[in-house]
């Protein structure tokens, strides 16, 4: 890796508009799956930091001003380790049932960007960006895992994201 990749790290960001209320039978797998799905991606290699508060997720931090929407936002050495955690394990099969819990919406829901390493990004950053990516569609400020920019870049990059699975939560 080069000493310009390494002066970045890749933050995420993902909401999702939920179908019940969080405490509802309904959003009960989803809820009882965030601890471990946490837990695995702080153990997962390239992940550097994500948004928690004092409860341990982030479910109870305001995104957009709605409180029908959940953010996750975390930070990753790069897309690869982004997508190695993505798509497998408990993750991967939490994402299999987002239908079940979340309300499909047609904007975008998911931004990436690169942030100087060390940078810990907030959420009106975040709102920011996903407002950017929907305006524009992907450019080096707010891209996606299909069509990815590396750091500093102007052309975008062949994306690692399977088709058909997108990051809910």
């Amino acid at each position: 890796m080069t000493d310009a990749a390494t002066a970045y790290e890749l933050a995420q960001v993902n909401i999702a508009r939920l179908k019940a209320p969080l405490e509802s039978p309904q959003l009960k797998d989803f809820v009882d799956g965030l601890d471990p799905v946490n837990a695995d991606a702080e153990s997962a290699d390239g992940f550097v930091w994500r948004l928690k508060s004092e409860g341990g997720d982030a479910t109870d931090i305001s995104v957009f001003d709605d409180p029908w929407l959940i953010v996750n936002m975390s930070v990753w050495r790069d897309t690869h380790a982004l997508t190695a955690f993505m798509y497998r394990g408990r993750h991967r099969e939490m994402m299999a049932r987002r239908r079940e819990w979340f309300e499909r919406v047609e904007e975008a829901m998911v931004a990436l960007w690169w942030v100087p390493a060390g940078h810990r990004p907030t959420v009106a950053e975040a709102e920011s960006r996903l407002l950017h990516l929907r305006a524009n569609g992907p450019t080096p400020h707010a891209f996606t895992l299909r069509a990815p920019f590396p750091p500093g870049g102007a052309e975008p990059v062949p994306g690692d994201a399977p088709e058909g699975l997108g990051c809910p939560v």
